[in-house]
This record gives structure tokens, sequence and C-alpha cells, in this order.
């Protein structure tokens, strides 16, 4: 506990030692306001938390026997007994359900004080029921989670929790439902390695330890010097592993944002736009760039990135991060957002405009964990039931010795098949270049569309040059023989539609370049609104199967 209590009105943050006026300390829901160290809440206050005033309606509560008869030093009933007069619960979690934002979900909060947040045969079948009152609601689920691991005064059946929680999440990831777990601290052990790190969304609060086995076992198991923040969120979130990290007074808007943006609807009738997939109108030879000024376009730094076009178009958008398994990389972004009220899932390669920010995300280089994270994030949307949408803008996978030990062929492999697998509508937007199959990687949509300035290739043209011709400079050339450009992928085939945009290139006129992606994108998805999941996937299927030229003997 990094908070101690003192006499009277005051309570010491052992954080940074600073005196902190009680009354003070629970108008910040037990943050520290001096040093920002969040403390542990029971398991009541975490739902006051994350939920709205008035709306938990409490399930009522499982209690656990003792079946093997354990004692310690005491008996591991009167333990029991303790916790309950001390907690006022029947065991380490409370569950029910509320409202998040005005939206419905179950609910479940673990305990701390409740003998460590141990999860034995009562936590294991409230967490189990509260994934049941899911899938019977059709709702979302929310679980506050802290603990210490697995409850070894009820021995192999407490381990048998673990299988038995892991079970109800598949259950409801399966359903579609969505899930978030919202780690706080401590959480480790046997919960951590079940259903707590099984959500489709993982929060964790800021400064929260989280792992298997705990620092101090680690340390003396290895006699290695750990590293700084080994375990916290913050450390844990560079290594991909959550999807955000997010202060406590944040968690109650995070939540409701996100159920906001995942939450399915009818279909909204799309007004019509211009249709992506009529030719556009030929400009002048004096106004019509050659593919190589074209390509220059493509890359002008100040032509709108991802991020740019995604916060013009939508009315929210929630990033996630991660892959899961290594790392978070910045030049591939992603979440679940609004389109005209309309849930999407966007994934997207991002650039930059300055130096520093194109440094940060690899110049929309992606390595295996941006691909990754795609695949991971695609898949939630069809589990969800969401469209993706995929803005597409990089010169090509990260190159690299990093890159090639990470696997990158195969995520970028992987990253096809999934999104050929998707029982949603996919649409993808070349919106600047599209390089290769890094580019690819976000591209096996039902409908291809492309801004009047991007380009899509196999190869630079620059390279290409090199290849050829031992040096870049023949790259114009290359430029045109390649056919890079709108109008020429489009007669191909490889694209379904071109998008406008105004005199100069998108970067002249961002706005409008905006308004002109949204209502392609709108137009393509209520073009797919009526195919099932078998329909789409064939679809796909079929559009990629005709795409070539072959000459059979």
């Amino acid at each position: 506990m990094a908070l101690a209590k003192d006499d009277g009105n005051w309570e010491l943050c052992q954080e940074c030692t600073a005196l902190v006026y009680r009354p003070r300390l629970l108008r910040s829901r037990r943050v520290c306001p001096e040093c920002g160290h969040h403390q542990r809440l029971t398991a009541e206050e975490r739902i006051d938390t994350v939920t709205d005033p008035g709306s938990f309606v409490p399930a009522p509560q499982v209690s656990g026997g003792d079946p093997l008869g354990f004692a310690d030093s005491r008996p591991y009933p009167e333990r029991l007994a303790e916790a309950r007069g001390r907690t006022g619960l029947r065991d380490a979690i409370l569950y029910g359900t509320a409202t998040i934002g005005g939206r419905r979900a179950v609910v479940a909060a673990m305990d701390f004080g409740f003998l460590g947040g141990s999860m034995g045969s009562a936590v294991g079948e409230t967490v189990t029921r509260a994934c049941e009152t899911a899938l019977r609601e059709r709702i979302p689920l929310v679980l506050a989670i802290t603990s210490g691991g697995a409850r070894m005064q009820e021995g192999a059946l407490s381990l048998m929790q673990m299988a038995k929680t892991a079970q109800a999440m598949r259950v409801l990831r399966e359903a579609g439902l969505l899930s978030v777990c919202v780690l706080t601290d401590p959480t480790f052990g046997g919960v951590t390695a079940s259903f707590a790190t099984l959500g489709d969304v993982l929060i964790a609060e800021r400064g929260a330890r989280i792992g298997f086995a705990g620092p101090r076992v680690i340390a003396a198991a290895t006699r290695e010097e750990l590293p700084r923040g080994f375990q916290t969120a913050e450390y844990l979130s560079e290594r991909g592993l959550l999807d955000r990290v997010e202060a406590r007074d944040g968690l109650r808007p995070l939540l409701a944002r996100l159920l906001a943006v995942t939450s399915v609807v009818e279909t909204a009738e799309v007004t019509a736009g211009e249709s992506p997939g009529e030719e556009p109108q030929q400009a002048s030879a004096q106004e019509e760039p050659t593919p190589y000024a074209t390509l220059r376009l493509a890359r002008d730094t100040r032509r709108p990135t991802a991020l740019d076009y995604i916060w013009q178009i939508c009315t929210d958008f929630v990033e996630l991060h991660g892959d899961r398994l290594e790392g978070d990389d910045p030049a591939v972004v992603g979440g679940p957002a609004l389109l005209d009220g309309r849930p999407v899932m966007i994934v997207a390669h991002q650039k930059g405009h300055t130096t520093d920010e194109l440094v940060t995300r690899n110049f929309g280089l992606a390595h295996p964990e941006g691909y990754r994270k795609a695949q991971r994030l695609m898949r939630l949307a069809g589990r969800l039931g969401l469209p993706v949408v995929t803005l597409v803008d990089t010169q090509g996978a990260a190159p690299g010795i990093r890159a090639e030990d990470r696997g990158q062929s195969w995520a970028i492999a992987e990253c096809l098949a999934a999104t050929s697998e998707l029982p949603v509508p996919v649409v993808s937007v070349l919106i600047g270049e599209g390089g290769s199959g890094g580019a690819l990687a976000l591209a096996v949509a039902n409908q291809v569309l492309m801004l009047r300035h991007a380009v899509y290739s196999v190869i630079s043209p620059e390279s290409c040059s090199t290849i050829l011709f031992g040096d870049p400079s023949h790259g114009p050339r290359m430029a045109a023989a390649l056919r890079i450009t709108a109008p020429d992928l489009l007669a191909l085939g490889v694209v379904d539609g071109i998008v406008p945009e105004p005199p100069g290139g998108a970067q002249a006129d961002p706005a409008a370049a905006a308004g002109h992606l949204k209502a392609a994108v709108r137009q393509a998805l209520r073009e797919l609104a009526g195919l099932s999941g078998d329909e789409l996937r064939k679809h796909r299927y079929e559009r990629f199967r005709v795409l070539g030229m072959i000459a059979d003997d």
C-alpha cells in the first residue's frame, strides 16, 4: 500500500511521503494529489469509479467453502469469516449490471482486501456467471481486476478456476460480445494467466503492477537485476501487451467511448455522393500531372495523414495499441470509430508532417508488430460485426535485421490471410503512397479505392531504376512504365474507384479532401451492407481471383 493512515484527517503517501488531506484524497478517488499514485480501491469503490452514478444493480454474491479442510496457523474458515466481516463481501469479487455512458454492461470488480483478491471457487464461479449474464443479455462485459493469484487454501480446485474462467471468456468472444478487462494494482498469478488477459480490450490503470510471477520471486530465481519499471503498466504497454494505460479519472470516460464506438446499430441510410467506381473526369493535358509528379504529390509531407483524415471524417476514435506479443508499432494506428454514428474499425498506416513525427512513425514503414496489431484489430472487428476501413500510406514494410528477426514476411502473409477471412465489409483507401506487400497487407478489401493523386506499385520507381539501370536516375521513366497512378490502376482492375482531390492535391485543401474521402467510404459501405459474411468473403476471393494476365496453352 502506498498510502499509510495517520491520525486525524491526514494520510501519508508512502510513494512521495506527502501528507494528504483525507477528504481531498477521497474526492480524487484515492489518487495522491501530489505524486499521482493510485491507491487500491474496494470493489464497491471501483464500481462507483467506472459506472454511471446509481446505475449498479448487484447480482447475488457467491460464497465459497473449505473443500480441503485447510489450516495453517488458523483454519481457512476463520480467515474467510474475518475477510467477510472486514469487507462486507461474501468473497473477493462483486458483480452485477450497470450503465456506463448510458449503455448497459455487466460489471465485476475484485477486492484485494479480501484475502489478497485471490481466486478460489467463488471468484471463478462469479466471473463465469458474469460472462454468462453478458451472453444471455447480449451486452458487454467489463471486469475490474486486482489479485495476487490463485487461492492456495483451495488447492487444485482453485487452479481449475483458471480453465473455467478462460472457457467462459472464450464463449463470450465467440458470441461476438465485447469484453474489457481493467487491470489494477496488483494483478498477478493465475488470474493474470487466465481471464484477466483474455479481454478483447486490455486497459491498465496508471502505475499498476501486472505479471505472472512476482518481482521478488523472479529476482531470487534469476539472480538478475530487474529492469526499471519492470511489470508496471507502462512497461507492459511499451511491449505491446496492453491497449491503453489510463489514469483513474479517465477510466469511465474511456469505457463510455469504447462501448459507444463498438455498439453495432442498424446501418443508417448513407446519402448518395459521387460513386467511387465512376470514371473520373479527365483533366486537361496541362493540368494532368505526370506519373512521377503524382508520386511527388503522394509523398508530400504536407499531405493529410491517416490520423488527420480519421479525426476529420469520424466523430470519435478510440485508438488501441499493441500486438499482445512484443510491441506497439507507431507506423500502424487503429481502433474502433464512429463514422456518421456507425461503428467501424479503422486500421491505417501513419506517417507524419514533421521530422520528429516521421522518425517516431518510422515514415509509415511498419514492423511485424504493426501488422500483427492490424490482424488483431481486424479480427476483433469480425467478431463484433464492425465494418473495417483501412487507410494505406506507406512506401513498404520496414526493412532491416530487427524486422526480419521478428518475421516480417510471416506477419504480412498472416495479415493478408486474416483480412481475406473477415465476415464483415472491408473498404481500403490508398491515401498517399502504396508500396509493395507492406501496403497490400492492409488492402485485401471488398472495395479498394484510391485518391486521385495517390500511387500504388509493386516497387518504388527509384528502386526499380536501381535494379534495372544501376542507379535511381530513371525513376520518372519507371513511374510511367509501372502504371502507378489511379487512372492506370482503375483500368487494370487493381482498384475499384477513384476519390477526387482538390486542385493541387489533398494538401491544398485537407478539409475538402476529407469530405471526398468520407463520401466515398460511406458509399462503398452502403453498397456492401446487404451482403452476408459468406458473401463478403466470396466477393473478396473473386475480386482478387480474376486479377492478372495469363495465357493458357
